[in-house]
């Protein structure tokens, strides 16, 4: 086999087969076949496209190239959750602690981040002590015990997927969807879940920006994880403005505890009670949707599951106490109102440039060396389709820096004020299955 002759099949619009497929990505990731060959065949995918078949395989090539983790030691059904980032997107810190309440397990491996705020972990490490350098056999004891732990991703996951991101990045191949569904599902393959639900996002603060778009990757990912056997299931929510109010680490664990206590934003609620009733169903721990959506909300009425964070935050050497007192988790220096200049309504809230402004705060990280302020961020004080008056609070700011001038401007420029009322955008566009 010459890798010569699969770009040019690729090239020409043929179907490669099974081992075709595996030769390529071992020979990547082993170093035999070379970048500027690998970044032939990426351009031919990205015209040609590949067949669902190819797309499951590629997946499948990917998540043989590392560690695979074994979870058939926990108990029950494993359903992981991923989203396809955003701003503000704070539902795992909510949807870990509330459907392991109704005893599904959540065997969560996430990562950093890089971008508007840090990742899962990033947040989670706002809570004074709490770590995720935890062994395997560590992990899934306090899964089977507690329902939940969060462990951070292994080194050697995926390594052809690693490879190929970062080779992509550079080639103009990102915007491939072949390439990005088998990223994806990759990834959540070889974290060894037995079903998956997808929160694919769409508007201006997502990766997909149009609906179209969001669909066809969304359908993508549920096929390649149907055919190589996990259930998967999307839901394509809108993401033209931040989710929730809370942009910024520890400003996001306080949103997630106001959540499970009942009292947190309402778009913020919803989407996690929609991911979270396919979770609880796909885990088999419901008999229909309905009856899933009224055991999660029993859970948020009962305390349940404000319990069951306390339990996880503790259980990996977090200070539980910051749930019954938020004020322990980071707080900023400095916090300033971003005051509206006119009357009118909200009609729009560019969530991916108000994400850039949390960043400059240093609520993300621009490059994987930056270092993140855990205290940093905004606060939406209105969203889209809300009254204003002029004086009135749009966002606060919480920062660790006095001058946050380049911050307040970023915010004016895409914060826009009509004098006509605006209709809010429908948060949940569709349900795609199998």
């Amino acid at each position: 086999m010459r890798m010569v002759d699969l770009i040019e099949k690729k090239r020409d619009g043929k179907e490669l087969t099974t081992e075709e497929i595996q030769f390529i990505i071992k020979g990547y990731t082993d170093g035999s076949i070379p970048d500027y060959q690998m970044s032939a065949f990426t351009m031919a995918i990205y015209f040609q496209g590949m067949t669902e078949r190819e797309r499951a395989d590629l997946t499948m090539a990917m998540v043989e190239s590392g560690d695979q983790i074994d979870l058939s030691k926990i108990e029950g059904i494993k359903v992981d959750k991923h989203s396809t980032g955003g701003v503000g997107d704070t539902t795992t810190l909510v949807l870990g602690p509330l459907v392991a309440s109704v005893g599904v397990p959540v065997a969560k491996m996430s990562g950093r981040g890089l971008g508007h705020t840090g990742g899962t972990i990033d947040k989670l490490e706002s809570v004074p002590g709490f770590h995720v350098e935890i062994d395997n056999n560590t992990f899934i004891d306090l899964v089977n015990k507690n329902k939940i732990a969060v462990i951070s991703q292994s080194g050697n996951l995926t390594p052809a997927d690693k490879k190929l991101y970062a080779l992509r990045d550079v080639t103009a191949t990102v915007n491939s969807i072949p390439l990005i569904a088998s990223s994806i599902m990759s990834k959540k393959i070889a974290a060894g879940a037995d079903c998956i639900v997808l929160d694919v996002k769409t508007g201006a603060g997502a990766f997909m920006k149009t609906l179209e778009d969001s669909r066809e990757l969304a359908r993508a990912m549920v096929r390649i994880g149907n055919n190589v056997g996990r259930k998967t299931m999307a839901i394509i929510s809108d993401m033209s403005q931040p989710l929730g109010f809370a942009i910024g680490n520890a400003l996001e664990v306080k949103e997630a505890i106001d959540t499970l206590k009942g009292e947190g934003p309402e778009d913020l609620t919803e989407l996690c009670l929609t991911l979270g009733s396919h979770m609880v169903l796909l885990a088999q721990k419901a008999n229909s949707l309905t009856e899933a959506r009224q055991m999660l909300e029993k859970a948020i009425q009962n305390g349940s599951s404000l319990e069951t964070l306390k339990v996880f935050l503790s259980s990996q050497g977090g200070d539980a106490s910051v749930v019954d007192d938020p004020s322990k988790l980071p707080q900023a220096k400095y916090t300033f109102e971003l005051e509206a200049k006119e009357d009118g309504f909200v009609s729009e809230i560019v969530a991916d440039a108000v994400g850039t402004a949390a960043m400059l705060l240093g609520a993300g990280r621009a490059t994987k060396e930056s270092e993140i302020d855990l205290a940093a961020g905004l606060v939406l004080r209105k969203k889209i389709g809300d009254q204003v008056k002029k004086g009135e609070s749009l966002v606060t700011i919480y920062s660790n820096f006095e001058n946050v001038n380049e911050v307040k401007e970023k915010l004016y420029e895409n914060i826009k004020i009509s004098p006509e009322k605006v209709n809010p955008p429908k948060l949940i566009h569709e349900e795609i299955t199998g």
